[in-house]
């Protein structure tokens, strides 16, 4: 085995030989191995959510607790704290919920009271099938007798998904085995609702693309009067189905299949169901188009107040032309209340949300080129605009008189509170204080009066306060992470650099920069880019990011300039053109912004060495460290790309047809986008690492791509972690192990440190 074998096998198994020497996994320099330890096997740096929940309409919230002085950690109470003055009480202690029979209490995974908080619903016992399908048992406890109960009848343990109590707290609906039931709370008795449910037939969830394009998984909604259930039903016959191979979990393989829909096959066929929750059979609404070619229901739930009518978005196929329609549930008739239209692709986002009574649906749109929130009403009128002003934002909740909406109009990487009036008057007036630059998220009390604030920042982990509204007054602190804070102070120094970089045309692209300790402006050191650059998400927010930017601080510490910059085409706060602009070409124009930032950042900073330059992502970011080393490897050295689509053909219907349209009619616009039709153009050094197991981006696509690259001769290195998803963070110590890897990787080939 020559040189060359050895070093190649050598990275197949985990290791990089530097410099042509056989090295092991230790052989990272003592304080980059000590911090990426630090990051990626302790807890000392993982920052803490608030986990409370506002209870009788802001009055209160509630937070699980372990009873102090208590040994026994799973020993649980629920305890309701005051919003104004903060007065603690328990309750629900830990003993009223322990199961006769049993001597320990139920561990509380979720939980939730009904409308008049006599019954509190726990789901307990959970276990993880797969991907985020979560189920376990449910439990419901009377608060007024203490009755404890389980709910599903003589179903399997950890069977149940999706517990809802109805309105009136006397019954329960839920999933089971893709079918939908309800019980009575107090006779017990089980009703099935459907029956047909099977391995390709699903009701009251979801199917894969449904869940991953559309956040949906919980689907069936209770209508307001409790009487009827309305539901998502799939038939996924005639899908492809896909396969994932286990070969290390038994002595022989073992397989995973699921119906995945390629870009430009079939979907699943979709139906929309309203059943008595008393039983029966179901009535499907009269749905405009194809049901498996031609349209998608992202969003669906009964009109404020309605027990009679559903409203529901109806996309089209190519998700340019979204239909809102009002359904009658008797009858399964349907009419259109709304229509929005974009001549590239429309974004779903958040709920379907009433003001004024349940007369004017709130609606996000970039009819006016920003995304704005507008309140449709059912008459059909032309909907009037409530957020003048501000650029683009994101609903946040509306109480009896206000809108709130995060945006940040003057600083796209920052998101601030802002509240309209909902009689559409006036400009919206920014809620949070100026005096905090960075990330603030809100939840908000039914009655608008508090919220659950939190605040980070790119160099600070987040804090937690609650605050009056509107004046935005802190009432208490409710986490402050400050041990989390203290143990990354090392890492955190010197702070992170925002900045903004011409590349040409007047478009300027927000970036960050992490420098090494001490840099040296004199000398020139070498460039590692972190790209994203899709449209589904951006890098470059002024928010804490926990492991993530930990690791590039880590590899900064390390004598690297660490930079990334958002391309256009990513959903930065920057208007729909610029949102916009890659329709039919993803990839082309993002690798293109990322050469031509690095171009500029060496112009005008000479310590930035652009013979030294490395890119790296996951995902759509491993997609555009491909694109970026195919086409413009005069700029880019280095690549190492995690779990990419190396051909945009292979990825699912919903994502990749929103963005290049169906590859039936647009054939070129997939070619030119794919990475792998680039290949040649590999001129530096590739690593390659992917998940087998990975379920949403296929292992299938790299294989591809390596076949390529061995048909063209060009040299690379390949990381396979077995049956690990697209995460690749299951199994002991993969993640320390992932980019123990990439900083290894980055040594070898760019090595560290200023010239």
């Amino acid at each position: 085995m020559n040189a060359k074998s050895a070093r190649r096998l050598s990275l197949l198994l985990g290791f990089v030989l530097p410099l042509g020497q056989a090295v092991s996994a230790a052989d990272l320099p003592p304080s980059l191995k000590a911090d990426l330890e630090r990051i990626y096997s302790g807890k000392e740096l993982s920052a803490k959510r608030f986990g409370g929940a506002f209870l009788e309409d802001g009055k209160a919230y509630t937070l699980l607790e372990a009873r102090a002085g208590s040994a026994e950690k799973d020993r649980k109470d629920l305890v309701r704290y005051e919003t104004a003055t903060g007065a603690r009480s328990v309750l629900v202690p830990w003993e009223k919920l322990v199961p006769a029979g049993d001597t320990k209490p139920l561990s509380i995974d979720e939980y939730a009271f009904s409308r008049d908080r006599k019954r509190l619903l726990v789901f307990t016992n959970t276990k993880k099938v797969w991907r985020q399908e979560t189920r376990g048992d449910y439990w419901v406890l009377d608060l007024p007798d203490g009755r404890l109960r389980k709910l599903g009848g003589d179903a399997p343990s950890s069977s149940l998904m999706f517990a809802k109590l109805s309105p009136d707290a006397t019954r329960a609906a839920y999933v089971r085995a893709n079918n939908l039931y309800v019980e009575d709370l107090g006779s017990g008795a089980v009703t099935a609702l459907t029956t047909d449910g099977s391995a390709t037939v699903i009701n009251g969830t979801t199917d894969w693309v449904y869940e991953e394009e559309f956040g949906l998984r919980d689907a069936f909604r209770w209508s307001p009067d409790g009487k009827r259930i309305a539901f998502w039903r799939f038939d996924t016959t005639g899908v492809g189905v896909y396969t994932l191979i286990n070969d290390t979990d038994a002595d022989y393989p073992t397989l995973k299949q699921f119906a995945y829909p390629k870009a430009g096959t079939d979907n699943a066929a979709l139906r929309i169901g309203v059943v008595e929750a008393a039983g029966g059979a179901a009535r499907f609404l009269d749905l405009p188009g194809d049901a498996r070619k031609d349209m998608y229901v992202p969003r669906m739930d009964w009109v404020a107040g309605s027990g009679s009518e559903l409203v529901l978005e109806q996309l089209n196929r190519l998700q340019n032309t979204n239909d809102v329609l009002l359904a009658d549930a008797a009858t399964g008739k349907v009419r259109r209340m709304l229509r929005e239209q974009d001549a590239a692709w429309l974004e779903i986002e958040g709920d379907l949300d009433w003001i004024s009574g349940g007369r004017e649906l709130l609606w996000a749109s970039e009819r006016n080129g920003w995304r704005q929130i507008f309140a449709a009403g059912r008459d059909g009128q032309a909907p009037r605009l409530l957020t003048p002003g501000i650029g683009d934002v994101s609903f946040v909740a509306a109480t009896s008189d206000s809108l709130y909406v995060i945006a940040s109009p003057d600083e796209p990487t920052r998101r601030s509170l802002y509240r309209a009036r909902l009689d559409g008057k006036g400009q919206p007036q920014r809620v949070t204080p100026r005096n905090a630059p960075g990330t603030h998220t809100y939840v908000l009390s039914s009655d608008g009066r508090y919220a659950f604030h939190t605040f980070s920042s790119f160099d600070h982990p987040p804090v937690t306060d609650l605050v009056k509204l509107p004046g935005h007054e802190r009432v208490r602190v409710l986490e402050d992470n400050a041990a989390v804070a203290k143990a990354a102070a090392p890492l955190t120094e010197p702070p992170v650099e925002f900045f903004q970089v011409q590349v040409g045309g007047g478009v300027s692209l927000d970036g960050w920069m992490l420098k090494p300790p001490g840099l040296d402006p004199t000398k020139k050191y070498p460039v590692l880019m972190y790209v994203y650059g899709e449209p589904a998400g951006v890098t470059v927010t002024d928010a804490w990011s926990s492991r993530g930017s930990l690791f590039h601080r880590a590899l900064a510490r390390a004598g690297y300039l660490v930079a990334s910059v958002d391309n256009r085409g990513t959903p930065a706060l920057k208007g729909r053109a610029w949102r916009k602009v890659v329709y039919g070409s993803v990839g082309v124009l993002s690798s293109q912004d990322q050469a031509d930032a690095v171009r500029a950042l060496a112009a005008s900073r000479p310590y930035l060495d652009l013979s030294r330059v490395a890119v790296w992502g996951a995902s759509g970011g491993g997609s555009n460290t491909l694109n970026c080393m195919f086409r413009h490897g005069d700029v880019f050295k280095v690549g190492m790309a995690v779990a990419p689509v190396p051909d945009q053909r292979l990825y699912d219907t919903i994502y990749q047809e929103r963005y290049v349209g169906l590859p039936q009619d647009s054939p070129e616009n997939y070619r030119v986008g794919s990475p792998i039709s680039f290949a040649e153009g590999l001129t530096g050094s590739l690593l390659l690492v992917h998940g087998s197991g990975d379920d949403n981006v296929h292992y299938q696509g790299t294989e591809r791509l390596v076949n390529r690259l061995v048909e063209l001769h060009k040299p690379f290195d390949l990381m396979v972690y077995p049956n690990r998803t697209h995460a690749l963070s299951e199994g002991e110590g993969t993640s320390l192990h992932l980019f123990s890897l990439l900083a290894r990787y980055l040594l070898e080939h760019l090595p560290a440190g200023p010239k």
